[in-house]
C-alpha cells in the first residue's frame, strides 16, 4: 500500500468513528426527545383531563345557579301574589261596608 492510500484510510477510518460518535450522540439526542414527547403527551392528557372535570364542574354549577334563581323567583312571585290577595280581600271588604 502506498503512502497516499495509507493516508486516505487514516483520513477515512478517522471519518468513520466520527461519524459513529455522531451516530451515538444522535441516537442520545433521540432518546431524550422520545422521554420528552412521552411526558408531554402524559401532561396534555391530564391537562385535558382537568379541563373536562373543570367544564363539568361548571355546568354543574351553572345549572345550580339557575335553580337558585327559579327558587327566588317563585318566593318572589309567592310574595307578590300573596300582596295581591290581601289587596283583594280589603278590596272586597270595602265593598261589602
Amino acid at each position: 500500500m502506498t503512502e497516499e492510500q495509507r493516508k486516505s484510510l487514516s483520513k477515512f477510518e478517522t471519518r468513520v468513528r466520527q461519524l459513529m460518535l455522531l451516530c451515538e450522540d444522535l441516537k442520545k439526542d433521540n432518546q431524550l426527545l422520545t422521554k420528552e414527547l412521552e411526558a408531554n403527551r402524559r401532561a396534555l392528557l391530564d391537562a385535558e383531563r382537568q379541563i373536562q372535570e373543570a367544564s363539568a364542574k361548571f355546568e354543574s354549577l351553572k345549572l345550580a345557579k339557575m335553580l337558585s334563581f327559579e327558587r327566588t323567583d317563585v318566593q318572589t312571585a309567592q310574595r307578590r301574589l300573596s300582596g295581591l290577595v290581601r289587596e283583594i280581600d280589603k278590596c272586597i271588604e270595602l265593598m261589602k261596608n
